[in-house]
């Protein structure tokens, strides 16, 4: 699918959406107002099975605003037995002075899954990025693991073709110690990254970073979480058992940096709520 949002004189307008098979878009909703535009992705079969390809390609361009989320939960289900690979690709550029905030709901990898999952953000000047990745392993709450199948998944964000950011996980049968280990994912099944930048230095300040570290120090239940700077972009870790969880403690982090880098309250899109 290929999309374009631009910005004119009426706002930021959904001006190209051409799609190819079941994944497209309903229509923009404009909650905020018309400068920027909410986009609801949209996948009625609701996973991946062998041989399957989702591939996005969005660009936000010079001095637009969007916001991209999903309805629900995306799954990358059971390979068959050829192990034939299940690719999601999503590329999303972000021109000069625009923004863009990718808020998809969690993925699902089944067990036995042979899963290729990549998101590449390309931005221009002055641009901004927010957005998360939250992977669930098997199926934790039908206590079903992922001791089976394979995954690869990479998030990658450039300028100008200079790489700034590279978070990449790769797990197979021939790693158990990396999902089992202590110094790994200590066979916690829930991983995500929440990611939002760049800051200028003045921006991004101690007491900004305190502030998000009290929103990761509210959960009760047993996680790992973390804050940290790379690159001025602020990066939030989650390694938990609770994909809604690692959802809220993210929400709460982009509601409370959404003012300071785009200049807006946070606005949850309505569909979180149904």
């Amino acid at each position: 699918m290929e999309l374009r949002i631009s910005c004119t004189s009426r706002g930021s307008r959904l001006s190209r959406c051409r799609h190819r098979g079941p994944l497209y878009v309903q229509k923009p909703f404009y909650p905020e107002g018309p400068d920027l535009a909410h986009i609801y992705l949209l996948h009625p079969p609701g996973g991946l099975v062998s041989g399957d390809l989702l591939q996005l390609d969005a660009t936000v361009e010079a001095g637009a605003k969007a916001l991209f989320t999903t309805p629900g939960a995306g799954r990358v289900y059971r390979a068959r037995f050829d192990r034939t690979l299940q690719q999601q690709c999503n590329h999303l550029v972000v021109a000069d002075g625009a923004s863009l905030e990718w808020l998809p709901l969690e993925n699902i990898v089944y067990r036995g899954a042979n899963a290729c999952l990549e998101t590449r953000v390309e931005l221009g000047e002055n641009s901004h990025f927010m957005g998360w990745e939250v992977t669930s392993l098997g199926l934790p709450a039908s206590g079903v693991d992922f001791d089976r199948g394979q995954l690869q998944q990479r998030l990658i964000i450039s300028r100008e073709g200079r790489p700034l950011l590279i978070e990449a996980l790769q797990l197979s049968e021939d790693s158990p110690a990396l999902y089992g280990s202590r110094a790994g994912m200590q066979g916690l099944p829930i991983n995500g990254i929440f990611v939002a930048g760049p800051f200028d230095e003045r921006t991004l300040d101690d007491l900004l970073l305190a502030q998000c570290r009290e929103v990761l120090a509210e959960p009760k239940n047993a996680c790992l979480v973390g804050v940290s700077v790379v690159g001025g972009f602020l990066l939030a870790r989650y390694l938990g058992s609770n994909s809604e969880q690692a959802r809220r403690l993210f929400v709460a982090l982009w509601q409370r940096l959404r003012p300071h880098l785009i200049g807006r309250p946070g606005c949850a899109p309505r569909i979180w709520s149904t």
